[in-house]
């Protein structure tokens, strides 16, 4: 009985060792997305997704530091911001876009809200993405033209907090023209899902929010997701329809620090044109 004591600790003490340093082996997660509605001049395009960092108590400021460099290594067109900046305190908001207004991508950086970042400040969270020169896309979208031609990026309003305007981000946008989504909870899928007219008007959406679980039975289930969902939306690609749903682990955590076969992601995609 002893021994099944001592090693029951042991295993116990081994799972918070590794769940403690698995938050700092960030991995490139990559995916390809092939339509014959990229435009030639967008052939092998390179978006680089982030979400969920959640600086704060448990997220250094080097640390931060040291994901802007290994981002902006990738030498992205466009970076996606998908939300959740900050963790448990407003202060934290305005040192960490101290941080991320040094990001490079040479077609813009866009950006939407999550829950937490309307929790803490959600009026000086869009100051700071503006003041970064970064793009707002809370129920905003914007043309990006490369030579004559133009794919669309927009995002709506965190599903828990806010107002999900998407009708008013696809008007102009004709037949076979691209659309690119961010929404940082992925259950707003759902909701496009059962509206068919809409869901045809999106091509790819990127989505956090669920952490991919966090703290998971070795990367097969997780009891916690944060979506209405379960496992559905947890992590990796979904296709909803005709649009592809990428749901990243994100970067940061919650309270506790702690990731179980769940690293943190920087979700890079590439457009190939069919």
């Amino acid at each position: 009985m002893n021994k099944i004591i001592f090693l029951f600790f042991c295993l116990v003490f081994l799972f918070f060792i590794y769940a403690l340093s698995e938050p700092f082996f960030v991995e490139n997660k990559f995916y390809k997305y092939f339509s014959d509605e990229i435009p030639e001049n967008f052939n092998h395009f390179k978006i680089v997704f982030l979400t969920d960092i959640h600086y704060g108590p448990f997220f250094s400021k080097k640390r931060l530091e040291r994901l802007v460099e290994k981002v902006n290594k990738l030498e992205p067109d466009i970076i996606l911001l998908g939300g959740d900046y900050v963790h448990r305190d407003p202060k934290y908001i305005a040192p960490c876009f101290d941080s991320l207004r040094n990001f490079r991508a040479k077609y813009g950086i866009y950006a939407v809200l999550g829950n937490h970042d309307h929790w803490e400040d959600a009026a000086l969270t869009r100051k700071m993405i503006l003041r970064s020169g970064f793009y707002l896309i809370d129920n905003e979208a914007y043309w990006v033209f490369v030579g004559k031609q133009r794919i669309k990026i927009g995002g709506v309003g965190d599903l828990w907090e806010d107002k999900q305007l998407f009708p008013s981000l696809v008007t102009d946008v004709k037949n076979k023209e691209l659309f690119i989504l961010v929404s940082h909870n992925p259950d707003y899928a759902e909701i496009l899902k059962n509206e068919a007219a809409l869901i045809d008007k999106a091509d790819l959406m990127f989505s956090g929010h669920t952490h991919g679980g966090q703290i998971t039975f070795f990367g097969l289930w997780a009891p916690l997701t944060a979506s209405r969902y379960g496992q559905k939306y947890k992590t990796g690609r979904i296709n909803i329809a005709n649009m592809s749903v990428f749901v990243s682990n994100g970067i940061g955590t919650v309270t506790p620090p702690l990731r179980f076969f769940a690293r943190p992601q920087i979700v890079i995609t590439e457009l190939v044109r069919k």
